[in-house]
């Protein structure tokens, strides 16, 4: 965030607080608009970060032809809505069609997107897409469980729902038995879990 909108955004923060509390120069708040405005700047850092600067050429050509699978990648974004949090795992698969990429890098797509004001809907398709886009596999398969503190502390206030997005291209949109594989590893936990 460039200094001239850092200074807009504690502006807006210092705005806000002066609806919200009698007394925003008490000490508990006097730097709470910096602290935003920084937070800020941090938590949507994916509108500043581009797939190709992150891939960096991480894609390899390479004669496996399975399933790969990356699940339980963390992340947390934040409502579009209502500008909380969201929180969950995402679990990525594709089936390579000569070429992988790293493994480290589908956690970094998963985080590019959500460092954005998000949707989790979008965001599975998103980073489904971007995936798919990048390496041309046979097929492609994201699922994210999230938890909304947008449902959680307000709204309905159900603290253990989970809702469950999927994007399912290729071979996992076409084919019934790739796409039960998939859902079962993901649902497979370690013995110790």
């Amino acid at each position: 965030m460039a200094k001239k909108e850092k200074k807009r955004t504690e502006y807006l923060v210092r705005e806000l607080l002066k609806e919200i509390d009698k007394d925003p120069d008490r000490e508990g708040l006097q730097k709470t608009p910096q602290r935003v405005a920084k937070m800020y700047d941090f938590l949507t850092r994916g509108y500043h970060q581009d797939v190709d600067v992150v891939i960096n050429g991480a894609i390899f050509n390479e004669r496996y032809s399975e399933m790969v699978i990356v699940k339980d990648i963390d992340f947390f974004s934040l409502c579009e809505h209502h500008l909380v949090p969201f929180f969950g795992k995402a679990h990525i698969a594709y089936i390579p069609n000569g070429k992988i990429i790293g493994l480290s890098k589908l956690p970094r797509i998963v985080e590019i997107f959500a460092r954005r004001l998000q949707v989790q809907e979008r965001m599975t398709q998103q980073i489904a897409e971007t995936i798919y886009t990048h390496l041309n596999p046979l097929g492609v398969a994201v699922v994210l469980e999230a938890h909304h503190l947008c449902m959680m502390m307000r709204g309905v206030e159900k603290i253990g729902s989970i809702a469950t997005t999927s994007a399912m291209l290729g071979a996992f949109r076409n084919d019934v038995k790739t796409r039960s594989e998939f859902l079962t590893l993901i649902n497979q936990r370690h013995e110790n879990d």
